[in-house]
């Protein structure tokens, strides 16, 4: 495939409008245009070029690279794992793979390496699946993967986010690892609707609208914050989320941080605490659907609930966050510490500074492609961004000084 680049000279002007969650499937609106063979990309204050590093995939969903950078591993949310080479977009499908549940929001979702990978070689997915009854949920796997011949060599079930449910929609589906070795992943409220205290996500019950914490192997750590609640179950780290696309480590303090969709607006950026709840939805910056009627109370209003550090509350617009990281190469110094997030119905990647707790949102970037964007991660050797499209013929692009 070929690789193409276009100039992308930096600009001042910000991007235009925002079309927000307009409709309740708000992960599935209308996808986006595909690349331009020319054009400008306004957005930053430094030149950008923005380079195809492959072409033609299906609805991507994550990616991230091989540590020594070698090879691109890649979801297809419709059910593949995929190697990529990004040195000339050679893309060869991994075997081995889980069947997944690909209707609606779900398929196959997340990938995240082992810290130490390639020893352990294990690579964690997270994808939805369907019981005998058609009911679905969030699960988590891993597999031990032979890079040389694209395969899983093993592969095994580690933890499925009870309950089932049948819905389509807000599987959550985030994966990394912490600093303390541990595996956070993130599970979506799956569409409930009743916008109160016996909501799902305030119920900690159950699994949805959470953050779970797990071991390497799946397992239950013992220092989780409600592992001697009789009430609760051991896996929740954090509750109160509706559904959480994005999440990333922070490279100087270890805390994770979350990008989640809102209703209507009442999107959000989180740090994560052990232990707390982030309000949805009883307390919540958003508003329903088509009404513009507010969702519970405003967080400040509460004193039992974390805010968010940064909101696109009711009337903005929305930006329903995707993928997200911080920038931490030495290709774009300027963004050193920027945090890095992925629009979808907004059509541009984000980047936000951050200072402490303070974050305040930068000049955007890809701001006139008409791309939905899924992922963005930053490549280990060159410092470079790579994003992933969500469209059923897709890119991933690489971002890299003009």
């Amino acid at each position: 495939m070929d690789r193409r680049t276009f100039l992308a000279v930096g600009g001042l002007t910000l991007a235009g409008p925002l079309s927000g969650c307009s409709a309740p499937s708000d992960d599935q609106q209308a996808d986006g245009a595909t690349a331009a063979d020319s054009g400008q990309t306004g957005g930053s204050e430094t030149a950008v070029a923005v380079e195809t590093v492959v072409g033609g995939l299906e609805s991507p969903w994550s990616v991230t690279p091989l540590p020594d950078s070698s090879q691109l591993l890649a979801t297809e949310r419709v059910g593949r794992v995929v190697l990529v080479d990004p040195a000339d977009g050679t893309v060869t499908p991994v075997s081995g793979t889980p069947s997944v549940y690909a209707r609606g929001q779900g398929g196959m979702l997340d990938v995240a390496l082992h810290p130490g990978f390639p020893d352990p070689a294990w690579v964690y997915l997270t994808y939805s699946k369907a019981n005998d009854s058609g009911e679905s949920a969030t699960h988590l796997g891993r597999g031990r993967l032979d890079v040389a011949g694209a395969q899983f060599e093993t592969f095994e079930q580690l933890h499925v986010a009870e309950p089932f449910v049948d819905s389509d929609g807000h599987f959550g589906s985030r994966v990394v690892f912490g600093p303390d070795g541990l595996v956070y992943m993130t599970v979506g409220d799956r569409q409930f609707k009743d916008f109160g205290p016996d909501h799902v996500a305030q119920d900690r019950t159950n699994e949805l609208g959470t953050t779970l914490r797990l071991t390497p192997s799946g397992k239950i750590p013992d220092a989780n914050p409600f592992t001697d609640d009789p009430d609760a179950m051991d896996s929740i780290f954090s509750y109160g989320h509706r559904n959480a696309q994005g999440m990333t480590v922070h490279p100087d303090t270890g805390a994770i941080w979350q990008s989640e969709f809102g209703e209507q607006d009442g999107d959000e950026i989180n740090v994560v605490e052990r232990g707390a709840n982030y309000g949805w939805p009883v307390a919540d910056e958003g508003c329903t659907y088509g009404s513009g009627e507010p969702i519970g109370v405003s967080h400040a209003d509460r004193d039992d609930v974390v805010a968010p550090v940064y909101s696109w509350d009711c009337g903005s617009g929305g930006f329903p966050p995707s993928g997200t990281t911080f920038y931490t190469g030495d290709a774009f110094p300027e963004w050193t510490g920027d945090l890095l997030v992925g629009g979808l119905a907004s059509q541009y990647l984000a980047r936000f500074t951050v200072d402490g707790r303070t974050v305040k949102e930068a000049t955007p970037l890809l701001n006139d492609r008409g791309w939905r964007i899924r992922d963005v991660v930053v490549e280990p050797d060159s410092g470079y961004v790579l994003v992933a499209i969500d469209s059923p013929d897709a890119p991933i692009v690489r971002l890299r000084p003009a």
